[in-house]
């Protein structure tokens, strides 16, 4: 029963990266565009979560972890770069 949830639930996130690429591509505003790749660090997150409990490894989590520091910081720089002009003072 967790192998057939974890599956439709995988469908479903790749539902949501497919449609957070759309939003990348087409979005009308630079703002939209950060906020698709933020989702999508989030999206991607939580397939490897699934794929750690589905697999039963615990390596996956602290990948997991990894990605969703550098999701953190690259979504701050974006953000500070949009509003100064300069990642670096």
């Amino acid at each position: 029963m967790l192998s057939l949830t974890i599956i439709i639930v995988a469908a479903c996130l790749c539902v949501a990266l497919i449609l957070n690429l759309w939003r990348l591509l087409i979005g009308p505003t630079v703002a939209d565009r950060i906020l698709a790749l933020d989702t999508m660090y989030i999206n991607a997150i939580a397939l490897i979560l699934l794929y750690g409990i589905y697999a039963e490894s615990v390596l996956y989590f602290e990948a997991a972890l990894l990605i969703a520091m550098l999701g953190f910081v690259s979504t701050a720089a974006l953000c500070k770069y949009l509003l100064r002009g300069d990642i670096i003072e």
